[in-house]
């Protein structure tokens, strides 16, 4: 169960070898959270991110997960609920692609769809159903900045973010009032160049104080917010004409 504070004690990543997952999982395990399940595909990167939490002192177990093998899924991480209450499931997986490549190869452009967006769907379903049975728990969702509005740099990946932005709310409504609590993240490029970029430690911070307000979205940084809204609603003739 949550702490006082409502800081999970334990925490499933789909996707344990995210670098947000883990600057997340190191700010909770130094808080309350003492039991981590890493799912993601077996590698040694896997493994390596496990034995580097529970050096902090957390029971860390890893479990082999694959996005897109969305018949798995039910059976995957039903095994990790049949062990005991998870507080916390982040859904941290996805593919940011190649833009320039991934426009002429359309199969290389499906992957990031269905792994970004489809896979995720399945995913969040299952979490979602598991911690509604439970009557408690948070679901937390890493959307992206870049599906607020499509860009010609990187429409394929920020259009199966949007897919997933929308799909994350709306499930959220449907969890209102079961106990399950649904927040959807939405970090600016990572470590990227630029005045609205951010770092995983950053969106760790955020997460957290997400968690202990039981936001709904959360805004990393938090200026993104007005800024996406203007360009949101920016003429299209005007959108396509930035440097973006």
């Amino acid at each position: 169960m949550k702490d006082a504070f409502g800081l999970p004690r334990s925490l499933l990543v789909l996707g344990g070898t995210s670098g947000i997952a883990l600057a997340t999982a190191r700010r909770l395990i130094a808080r309350r959270t003492r039991t981590v399940w890493l799912a993601g595909r077996p590698s040694p990167a896997l493994e390596q991110a496990a034995e580097d939490l529970r050096t902090l002192g957390a029971d860390v177990r890893t479990v082999a997960f694959d996005a897109l093998d969305t018949g798995s899924h039910e059976t995957v991480l039903g095994k990790v609920f049949a062990e005991g209450d998870i507080d916390l499931v982040l859904l941290a997986f996805g593919l940011p692609g190649d833009q320039a490549h991934d426009e002429r190869d359309p199969v290389r452009a499906v992957q990031v769809a269905q792994t970004n967006y489809t896979g995720a769907v399945s995913a969040g379903l299952v979490a979602a159903r598991a911690l509604q049975t439970q009557g408690h728990g948070s679901l937390v969702v890493l959307s992206s900045v870049a599906g607020e509005r499509a860009r010609r740099a990187d429409f394929i990946y920020g259009s199966s973010k949007a897919g997933l932005d929308a799909f994350a709310q709306g499930l959220g409504d449907a969890l209102h009032g079961t106990g399950a609590h649904v927040m959807v993240v939405r970090p600016g490029y990572v470590r990227g160049e630029g005045p609205f970029t951010t770092t995983p430690e950053a969106v760790a911070t955020a997460i957290e104080l997400g968690l202990r307000r039981r936001s709904e979205v959360v805004w990393v940084p938090g200026a993104l917010r007005l800024v996406m809204s203007a360009l949101r609603h920016m003429p299209r003739a005007l959108f396509r004409q930035l440097p973006l």
